[in-house]
C-alpha cells in the first residue's frame, strides 16, 4: 500500500511550467515518446535527442518496456520515467534546463499553436501575420525548410533529427529568438545509425 501511494504521489506531483511546448504532455516529443512505447520502435522518439544522450534513452526505454508488463500502475510509472528522460535529454540538447513535463491542457503561446498549425496544413500565413514585418521573410524561410524536411522515414534517424533541427529553429524564431538551432542531424558516424536501423 505504501509503495502504491508513493507511485501515485510521484505521478500526481505538480511540476513547474516552462515556456516551450516540447515539454508538455500534449507536445510532439511526448506524443512521439508514447508512440515509441506503444509500438516498441524507439526510432519514433530518438529524433528528439542528440547522440550523446542516446545510450541513456535506449537503456530507460528497454527497462520501461519490461516494467510495463507488470501491471497498469507499473506501466504508468515506467511510461512517466521514459517520457521525462526523453524530454530532459531533448531540453539539454537545446541548452535549456528541464523543469518537468507540463500537464495535458497547459496553455500554449498562440504563436506556437499557429506555428504547429502551419506545419500541419502547409500554410504559414497565420503565423507570418503574427510576426513583426522585419522578421517575416526569415520566418517564412525557416518554415519552408522545416516543411521540406517533414517527409522522412521514421527509421532514418539522421533525417528525422535533421527535421527536428529545422522544426525547432522555425519555432524558436516564431517565439522571438534569433539563434539557429544546433540540434545534431547530419553526422551519422557519430551516432552509429545506418539508414533504416531500428532499435527494438
Amino acid at each position: 500500500m505504501a509503495l502504491t501511494l508513493l507511485f501515485r504521489s510521484l505521478l500526481e506531483t505538480i511540476i513547474p511550467s516552462a515556456h516551450a511546448h516540447c515539454d508538455t504532455a500534449d507536445g510532439p516529443a511526448v506524443t512521439d515518446g508514447r508512440r515509441a512505447l506503444e509500438t516498441g520502435n524507439l526510432n519514433l522518439a530518438l529524433k528528439w535527442i542528440q547522440s550523446d544522450g542516446e545510450a541513456e534513452l535506449v537503456d530507460v526505454f528497454h527497462k520501461a518496456l519490461a516494467v510495463r508488463k507488470l501491471g497498469p500502475l507499473a506501466a504508468e510509472v515506467a511510461d512517466r520515467l521514459f517520457l521525462e528522460t526523453l524530454v530532459r535529454l531533448h531540453r539539454m540538447g537545446e541548452g535549456v534546463g528541464f523543469t518537468g513535463i507540463k500537464p495535458s491542457g497547459s496553455v500554449i503561446d498562440p504563436v506556437v499553436v499557429a506555428a504547429d498549425r502551419a506545419l500541419e496544413t502547409g500554410d504559414d500565413g497565420e503565423v507570418i501575420g503574427m510576426a513583426p514585418p522585419a522578421r517575416r521573410a526569415e520566418l517564412h524561410r525557416r518554415f519552408q525548410l522545416a516543411l521540406a524536411k517533414k517527409a522522412f522515414d521514421v527509421d532514418n534517424v539522421p533525417a528525422a533529427r535533421d527535421f527536428v533541427a529545422a522544426y525547432v529553429s522555425f519555432f524558436k524564431f516564431a517565439e522571438g529568438e534569433d539563434h539557429e538551432h544546433h540540434h545534431e542531424a547530419h553526422a551519422t558516424a557519430d551516432h552509429g545509425h545506418d539508414r533504416g536501423q531500428v532499435h527494438h
